[in-house]
């Protein structure tokens, strides 16, 4: 009997396809922004966050490529399920745990929900902790262990285990017929609410430029009038044009956020961030995750993102990059992730204190002053914690390979 290949017997792992599934994504993508690259990363309609049934959102990696897949297939809602999460529409669970049909109001069972027949799934990248006990080798929850002590942490491994999903967008089912009134209440909790103010014809928001005066970001932001664009390692810091300089407030609050995304990198934080040369594929690969990051992030607030000019310089480096190795996507979208959930985080928490406490924002008084200088501390700090946990467990790939020293930045302006 000839001996059966294993390579056939196999096949690509899982993991293997998604990632090919992505890559074949991330190159269309940027295939056509090669075409023309004043495009933005995110068409208007697109600029929704991905979310599953529950509502809950999906990281930064399956919800830079799900909203791609959203925009190819042009998908209304960017909301996706299992094939059991949409299954699970039709039933309700009793204590026991057994299932009985959900009925209406006189006692009909409802329209069966289910994915239409022919749809193709999408992969997502979901990743689960195994936490042992060093010395009894026992296991705890994953929720049990983030709530210990740094020092009881010492006492447990943590292993990290990647899994994949293949998930469904809801216009890939049969939701909308069947249940019209649960497609509109998602529809609505999905819609674009983005916390961005017009300004005469300019963007406001409010929470970057809070995180600028008040220091509320990781290293400080320094608007200055100058024409350009940089995040400095040696002095940790960032440099960009004052406002009034670019063209519109979106191209001021993207080329934030990709100055944002670098100073992520820095050694005291996700340590992504080495000496390269200019134009080198280090530097080229970190201006990837920059402007991926910064795409999302813009794409999450209700901004249309734009490729700077000095990264479009990279496009066919990217490309190549892309279909020489999946290796790199992996690396780059994990990359992606991890910065993109620091930045988000911080947005937020700035943006809840914003609408909980208007009154303070506008302070007058030494104690007042000192008093919101200690909450503005306490935010930069929990998100160093949550920083430094994640760096502990080694829940990404640390491979340290990027750099920018400087990213000048001329698109952006009226006058380039």
């Amino acid at each position: 009997m000839a001996k059966r290949n294993d390579y056939h017997r196999d096949g690509p792992s899982a993991e293997d396809r998604a990632l090919e599934r992505f890559t074949e994504l991330m190159i269309e993508k940027i295939s056509t922004l090669k075409k023309d690259w004043s495009k933005p990363w995110f068409t208007e309609g697109m600029m929704k966050w991905p979310k599953n049934l529950s509502g809950r959102e999906y990281n930064g990696m399956n919800a830079l490529m799900l909203a791609l897949e959203c925009e190819k297939r042009g998908y209304e809602l960017p909301v996706f399920c299992t094939f059991d999460a949409a299954l699970s529409l039709n039933y309700s669970k009793k204590k026991d745990g057994s299932r009985q049909p959900l009925v209406d109001e006189n006692g009909e069972k409802l329209p069966l929900v289910s994915v239409q027949k022919g749809e193709k799934s999408f992969p997502v990248f979901i990743t689960t902790f195994t936490v042992v006990d060093k010395e009894t080798k026992e296991k705890i929850k994953y929720d049990e262990y983030k709530r210990l002590s740094d020092e009881e942490k010492q006492r447990y491994n943590v292993y990290p285990k990647m899994n994949v999903y293949n998930v469904f967008n809801v216009d890939q089912t049969n939701l909308r017929e069947a249940r019209p009134e649960l497609y509109e209440k998602i529809r609505s909790a999905n819609a674009l609410k983005p916390p961005v103010k017009l300004e005469g014809e300019s963007f406001s928001f409010a929470p970057l430029d809070e995180m600028v005066d008040k220091g509320l970001w990781v290293c400080p932001i320094r608007p200055m009038h100058q024409d350009r664009a940089y995040y400095s390692i040696s002095k940790d810091e960032i440099v960009i044009p004052e406002k009034s300089q670019f063209v519109d407030g979106e191209s001021y609050y993207g080329t934030m956020l990709h100055e944002m995304t670098h100073s992520s990198g820095h050694e005291s934080r996700l340590n992504r961030l080495k000496p390269a040369a200019f134009g080198s594929e280090e530097y080229a690969r970190e201006e990837l995750v920059a402007e991926l990051g910064s795409a999302l992030l813009a794409s999450r607030y209700g901004m249309a993102k734009q490729i700077k000019e000095e990264s479009a310089a990279y496009l066919k480096s990217w490309l190549g990059s892309l279909q020489e190795s999946p290796e790199f996507l992996k690396t780059t979208l994990f990359d992606v992730k991890r910065a993109t959930s620091m930045i988000s985080q911080q947005i937020d928490a700035v943006q809840e204190r914003i609408e909980a406490k208007p009154d303070i924002m506008d302070v007058d008084g030494d104690g007042n002053t000192q008093e919101v200088a200690h909450e503005d501390r306490e935010l930069v700090g929990a998100i160093a914690e949550d920083i430094a946990e994640v760096g502990k467990i080694g829940i990404v790939l640390a491979n340290g390979c990027c750099i920018m020293y400087q990213n000048v930045s001329r698109g952006v302006f009226p006058n380039g």
